[in-house]
């Protein structure tokens, strides 16, 4: 591989991988392993190999011009495929809160945009560097950022509707497909289209990682300000009756058991080492 052409693999690839990397970093609470992501992002990759034969077939069967299968058709198969692995890592409760939804999303799209790209690299290797940057910093993370919000959309939907069906992904699978077209529109100004992915994405990912902090810092009561009885519930066994009790109940949902008798043991170690440091101030 000449340095050109890898310098021009490392634009289209690194910028979501980057952007993945700075999700993983931003989540507080580290219950995302990093071999999940690594293995999420590899199904990407491999639904992008059959995002490749659906979108043929869907082309020769349709029979209608390229530009108008890449704004109408594209995007709601392409999200599709993306969005039923979020669904089965939903159902299978591996994703508990909105920001692990955020992360697996990305994942699967990062690893969806890196296929992409490196078959875009195999067709036109002599392409510009501006083509490898639109795709880097804009189809690639629109790709992630697509998978993200559905992803958190119907894990949202899903908590506050306690629908266990399609429906509750729906939302989500429409705002996904809405911001996929509307990339593909403006790719006769590939400038302007990576500029807004960049524009509304980060800030959009970031608010719904403070949301997530935020809901789950209620819950477990202000940074835990009342340690003292917070121990005695545990130890009394009436920890049912209070929010974080309420809140490891709906966890049960989600986790498997030996996970969220993990995560009460953490809470009870945690709130006695606090009590401990208090204590020696």
């Amino acid at each position: 591989m000449s340095s050109e052409l890898l310098v021009r693999a490392l634009v289209a690839l690194l910028p979501v991988l980057c952007f993945l990397a700075a999700l993983l970093y931003l989540d507080s609470y580290k219950l995302v392993k990093l071999r999940a992501v690594v293995a999420v992002v590899a199904v990407g990759a491999v639904v992008a190999g059959a995002g490749y034969f659906v979108n043929g077939w869907l082309l020769g069967v349709l029979e209608i011009d390229f530009t108008t299968y890449t704004r109408y058709v594209a995007p709601p198969a392409e999200e599709l495929l993306k969005g039923l692995v979020v669904v089965a890592l939903i159902l299978a409760h591996r994703v508990g809160f909105l920001v692990d939804a955020a992360i697996f999303g990305f994942a699967v799209g990062a690893g969806f945009a890196a296929v992409e790209n490196l078959h875009y690299l195999g067709l036109a290797p002599d392409a510009g560097m501006g083509t490898w940057i639109v795709r880097g910093f804009g189809t690639a993370i629109m790709h992630g950022g697509a998978t993200a919000i559905f992803a958190v959309m119907g894990l949202a939907m899903r908590d506050r509707s306690r629908r266990t069906g399609p429906a509750a992904f729906l939302p989500g699978f429409a705002v996904a497909t809405v911001l996929h077209s509307a990339f593909n529109h403006l790719l006769f100004s590939p400038k302007l289209s990576t500029l807004a992915i960049l524009v509304v994405l980060p800030p959009l990912l970031y608010a719904v990682f403070q949301r997530s902090e935020k809901t789950v810092g209620s819950w477990l009561g202000q940074g835990f300000d009342a340690d003292t009885e917070m121990l005695d519930l545990i130890n009394s066994g009436r920890l049912s009756d209070s929010p974080v009790g309420q809140y490891l109940h709906t966890l049960k949902d989600r986790f498997r058991g030996p996970v969220v008798a993990d995560l009460l043991c953490y809470l009870r170690l945690y709130t006695e080492l606090a009590l401990r440091a208090r204590g020696s101030c």
